[in-house]
């Protein structure tokens, strides 16, 4: 009942001007709320989207960025080119075609029968279905398809990589060589310190033993020794033992790594997009374990 009403009494009016004024402390109460849990929601979204795991590489004055899932599998690409003793651009060509045929995935699916990180299919003759899901068969298949023509080191990467994958988009290779070449580059050794990966804490990890075979089958490295809760490399000259440090950070997703010295120099789980520390670089790689 409106307290201006004929014969209303000063007592009676301001006896109900404090309700209003409750309700208005309510109401701005509830907005307050409502707006601070919009800051808080919004808040958390840009932090995950700004901390997402992701790895960056960086050669020539070029960067780009991969996600851990990637960043692991392209290392496995690079790593196998050099354990064949094949130059960094059959890392270039075969990362290439990966990143335009499934960026750089092992895919479960494709275009009717095509699977995994080539898009190779059975009804073509690369393999069974088990076999081209197996990135270091498949990747031995494209670069035993690779070394059949001769002069791919120096020729053009659509017309190469279309030899190989005789792919519907041909021209569509070109589009990715860029990401090939940065990430050839540094997983084979040949630009230092060019990887770092910012990723969420290690929960657990590989067994020392695990790393150091697939270490073996991957690049065709065998120095390494498994302690407890570690693994040390020693590698024959320095881009070989870049090429070991950047793989280890690369899987470091997939191992549980927390660290990954290379002689002075290291990389922390904890602090990844800071990348490497200062100091000298040896031919010793030793990785840490969670």
């Amino acid at each position: 009942m409106p307290t201006n009403r004929p014969g209303a009494t000063l007592a009676e009016s301001r006896e109900r001007a404090p309700v209003r004024r409750r309700r208005g402390a309510v109401t701005l109460l509830v907005v307050s709320a409502l707006l601070v849990a919009g800051v808080w929601f919004g808040g958390r979204f840009l932090y995950s989207s700004v901390v997402n795991p992701r790895c960056t590489i960086t050669a020539s004055g070029v960067t780009e960025t991969f996600d851990p899932d990637q960043t692991a599998n392209a290392a496995l690409i690079s790593a196998l080119s050099v354990k064949r003793k094949m130059p960094p651009r059959a890392a270039t060509i075969a990362l290439t075609t990966a990143f335009q045929e499934s960026k750089i995935r092992n895919l479960r699916y494709g275009d009717r029968d095509s699977l995994g990180l080539f898009q190779q299919r059975p009804s073509q003759g690369w393999g069974t279905e088990k076999q081209i899901l197996d990135p270091v068969y498949a990747t031995n298949k494209f670069y035993d398809a690779l070394e059949r023509y001769k002069g791919y080191e120096t020729a053009d990467i659509t017309k190469i990589a279309q030899r190989v994958q005789k792919s519907g988009y041909p021209e569509a290779y070109r589009d990715h060589e860029g990401q090939g070449r940065v990430l050839a580059s540094t997983l084979t050794g040949h630009s230092p310190a060019g990887l770092t990966c910012r990723l969420d804490d290690a929960t657990s990890s590989a067994p020392p033993a695990r790393i150091a075979s697939d270490l073996a089958e991957q690049m065709g490295v065998t120095s390494a020794r498994a302690g407890d809760g570690f693994l040390t490399v020693s590698a024959a000259d320095a881009t070989t033992a870049w090429a070991v440090a950047h793989w280890s950070v690369a899987r470091a997703e997939l191992y549980g790594a927390t660290t990954v010295s290379i002689g002075e120099r290291s990389w922390d789980r904890g602090t990844g997009d800071e990348g490497w520390s200062d100091g000298t670089a040896g031919t010793t790689v030793t990785i840490t374990l969670a």
